[in-house]
């Protein structure tokens, strides 16, 4: 299968400035690029795994031919995660049924619970239960997990779980032979090395500094919304993203140490072990996270023929703002390049673009 080429605009071949532009952008205009509506979500408390509710959006569209379920990454809500609209407008005008939603200790799923984050650890299963609740509301399959940044490890990690989960779980009611698989842009594959180098680079350190405002706000929402769940004195000492994993997350789940957390949720591991047909967007310019990952990534792809890595050399962090030049080229009817090509994957993988899982010879490694 080929791939449209990535095409930024000039001046944001530098992935730090892809990253802030398409941020402060998107955030403002996105709407001016829809070509079409929000779907008619419907409001659903689903139940993940451990029985913590997960509150989702649902939109079902008529001949719905197969579902997307996704979720964002490592801080926002619903309401204002436009990047995850975008997806579910072009989604649903193509057919697809979307079920997106807020997960572990973020919007209005903090509301119904003070469970906190786990990395994947968990949220994996929390995918396979929404997928099962959504077949039951009359989602079809196949379901097909995605998000971006921290969202899509942990999508990975719900590929893991999914095939563990229906091999033994036969009252979970979803099967197998339901779930596609899964396509992310730009996942976080290792928060050890990744976060030890963003925190050494002059913009990184902005970076770092902003998530870590954002959870401490999530924080103490969880605390004043779930009186005596979170010690006031822990959120005050977690003024870093590592600090906030010490303070109030590793205890919980078990772990001495943060760095045994970080090994233990990486998804970088999961990638051999993938069953699901994947795909993987990955900007090499990508300023979150350590550029040594970046053969590990290829060769770890290289060596699971489920997985398709489209490997750009541009893109930032979830940037990916296409020039008016790469439109053209890629026949694009806006500049989410990325989700464009999550659609098209996902077209020929369902055999509606001309070349179904049968039609295709070997894996996908491409670099653009």
């Amino acid at each position: 299968m080929c791939y449209a080429p990535y095409n930024p605009p000039r001046f944001l071949q530098n992935g730090v400035q892809m990253t802030i532009y398409a941020a402060l952008w998107g955030g403002r205009y996105w709407q001016t690029t829809a070509q079409h509506p929000e779907p008619p979500y419907e409001e659903q408390i689903f139940t993940g795994g451990q029985g913590v509710p997960i509150y989702g959006l649902v939109a079902i569209p008529k001949n719905a031919h197969s579902t997307i379920v996704g979720t964002y990454g490592i801080t926002g809500e619903l309401e204002k995660e436009w990047i995850l609209r975008v997806l579910g407008r072009k989604a649903y005008a193509q057919g697809y049924a979307v079920v997106l939603f807020d997960w572990r200790a973020h919007g209005k799923t903090a509301e119904l619970s003070p469970t906190l984050t786990s990395d994947g650890l968990y949220e994996g299963e929390d995918f396979v239960r929404i997928a099962a609740a959504a077949k039951a509301m009359g989602c079809p399959g196949k379901f097909w997990f995605t998000g971006y940044s921290l969202g899509g490890q942990l999508a990975l990690w719900a590929l893991k779980a999914a095939v563990e989960l229906t091999r033994g779980n036969k009252n979970l009611g979803i099967t197998e032979s339901e779930i596609g698989g899964g396509a992310v842009i730009c996942p976080s594959l290792d928060s050890l090395r990744s976060l030890t180098y963003l925190v050494r680079q002059p913009f990184g350190r902005y970076f770092e500094a902003g998530i870590a405002r954002n959870l401490k706000k999530l924080a103490w929402r969880i605390h004043d919304l779930h009186p005596g769940t979170l010690d006031p004195a822990a959120i005050k000492r977690a003024n870093t993203i590592w600090g906030f994993d010490e303070e109030l997350v590793i205890g919980r789940l078990g772990f001495p140490t943060v760095e045994a957390y970080y090994k233990a949720s990486s998804a970088l591991q999961l990638l051999p072990k993938l069953e699901k047909p994947t795909l993987i967007i990955y900007a090499q310019d990508d300023p979150f996270f350590h550029p040594a990952i970046v053969p590990e990534l290829e060769a770890a792809c290289e060596e699971n023929p489920v997985i398709d890595l489209l490997l750009t050399a541009h893109g930032g962090h979830i940037g990916y703002l296409s020039s008016k030049e790469g439109q053209r080229q890629a026949q694009d009817p806006d500049p989410w390049w990325a989700w464009n090509r999550i659609l098209e994957w996902l077209e020929k993988r369902s055999g509606r673009g001309g070349e179904g899982e049968s039609g295709r010879q070997g894996r996908e490694a491409t670099t653009l």
